[in-house]
């Protein structure tokens, strides 16, 4: 499995600074495991950025309303996204699996998500108590910033055991579905 837990926290900061100078965002099809996982950090990445838009409140409802729409929009690219993550970690000739191996709860595409997630979470943290009005702020940031790092390094090393598990076949997961249905206009109940 090519999945790298070290170079995927990289490619994760790596890309949240470059976007927040401004450098271009991914373009192009994500059909590679790397291209994926950077995709979806991208589709959270812009998920953040619409959530800070839709929640002000100097502008009308409906420029909210076309907000919440775009995140429905991203939001259904990124589940895809780690759909098509787990389609192709679980496409890969994998050890045979043994007997008595576990299934884990969540798929290495969840995975990959929560990460990516976090990197935000870590990132706009730093970024609160760097310019925190009060010194009690900063470093009530500070502590957030400290607390989130310790989650990601903690859900890197469950990434890092489930790697570890599934390529000896002690380990394996389920591809699961989200099913959206917002974005389903044969199932919305109000129209």
């Amino acid at each position: 499995m090519p999945l790298d837990s070290e170079s995927l926290l990289r490619l994760h900061d790596r890309s949240l600074q470059a976007w927040s100078r401004g450098e271009p965002e991914p373009d192009g099809r994500a059909e590679s495991l790397d291209a994926l996982v950077l995709h979806v950090h991208h589709a959270n990445y812009r998920i953040w950025k619409l959530e800070d838009e839709a929640r002000r409140t100097d502008v009308p409802d409906a420029h909210i309303a076309e907000v919440k729409r775009q995140i429905d929009r991203w939001n259904q690219r990124r589940c895809d996204l780690v759909e098509r993550i787990d389609d192709l970690v679980l496409g890969e000739p994998a050890p045979a699996r043994r007997a008595d191996a576990e299934q884990h709860s969540e798929t290495i595409g969840m995975i990959v998500d929560r990460l990516s997630i976090l990197a935000l979470k870590i990132h706009y943290a730093a970024e609160y108590a760097a310019r925190a009005a009060t010194p009690e702020l900063a470093a009530e940031c500070e502590r957030r910033h400290q607390v989130l790092i310790e989650q990601r390094a903690d859900l890197l090393a469950c990434l890092t055991r489930l790697l570890a598990g599934i390529r000896t076949g002690r380990r394996y997961f389920k591809a699961y579905r989200q099913f959206k249905a917002y974005n389903d206009p044969r199932l919305r109940t109000s129209r």
